[in-house]
């Protein structure tokens, strides 16, 4: 699997930053805006720092925001799924509200919550997910619409099964598939959205590395210095790459039609 082995690859990179990478906010003013070398292999910002070091720990913030987004998303869309799917007394009043966060843009939510509590990545986390959880939630409804009107399911109700049981092993199987592919998307999704929330100065504080925030304060030097806008945003795409792979990859693996046609 390309994209689970890329993805995999960029979170061992990030987790081991610490120990190859250097220190990404130390400032040397008389190295502003160096070239790439053998001490700094992107080179320097704008601020003498180590575009090199700030690109590998910028990976950490992306990937911990959209992983975390996307599992918040996930679990709370799985839950509220369920319940409106299988309940029909629910169903209208759930997916009601479910619409009216669909309305809600990501970028303009994101940026109302954090200027009211303040710029963090907790915050953050919560603010992309909330706008997220609806399109999990739908999805998972629509399937589970499907699945518990299969004679399966109704065997096993007649035959004296619990409602939880029936869930845990027919229903939520079936979910599975759909759910790791709107998974991924909710997790490529939150990575832009953090760079771009970053890049608008409403993400993670400044002084944290981001490669949205690398994008913002660089743009300036462009044609300077290429390589600080170049290096977060080659990374960017190849991180929101290797997730939507994955993605694809685990619907294969997860659905048994793909199996029984291999």
């Amino acid at each position: 699997m390309i994209g689970g082995g890329l993805l995999m690859l960029l979170i061992v990179l990030a987790l081991a930053a610490p120990i190859y990478a250097g220190d990404p906010v130390n400032m040397d003013p008389f190295k502003r805006l160096q070239p790439p070398s053998a001490e700094m292999w992107f080179g320097s910002d704008n601020l003498g720092r180590d575009v090199f070091a700030r690109t590998i720990f910028g990976a950490r913030i992306s990937l911990m925001v959209g992983l975390l987004s996307a599992a918040c998303a996930a679990l709370v869309g799985l839950l509220i799924g369920v319940v409106a799917g299988y309940s029909r007394s629910f169903d209208n009043v759930v997916m009601r509200i479910m619409d009216g966060l669909m309305s809600i843009p990501t970028i303009l939510l994101a940026i109302a919550l954090i200027s009211l509590t303040g710029p963090g990545i907790g915050i953050l986390i919560v603010a992309i997910a909330i706008p997220e959880t609806p399109a999990v939630a739908r999805l998972v409804r629509s399937v589970v619409l499907g699945v518990r009107e299969r004679p399966y399911v109704e065997a096993a109700l007649c035959g004296g099964a619990r409602l939880p049981k029936v869930l845990w092993r027919h229903i939520l199987p079936s979910t599975v598939p759909a759910l790791m592919v709107q998974g991924a998307t909710v997790c490529a999704s939150a990575i832009l959205t953090e760079a771009g929330l970053s890049f608008l100065g409403v993400g993670v504080p400044p002084e944290i590395p981001s490669w949205g925030n690398m994008i913002a304060s660089s743009r300036l030097y462009l044609a300077i210095a290429p390589m600080t806008i170049f290096a977060p945003g080659i990374c960017l795409a190849v991180t929101v790459l290797a997730v939507n792979l994955l993605g694809d990859g685990l619907r294969d693996l997860f659905d048994p039609r793909a199996k029984r046609r291999r």
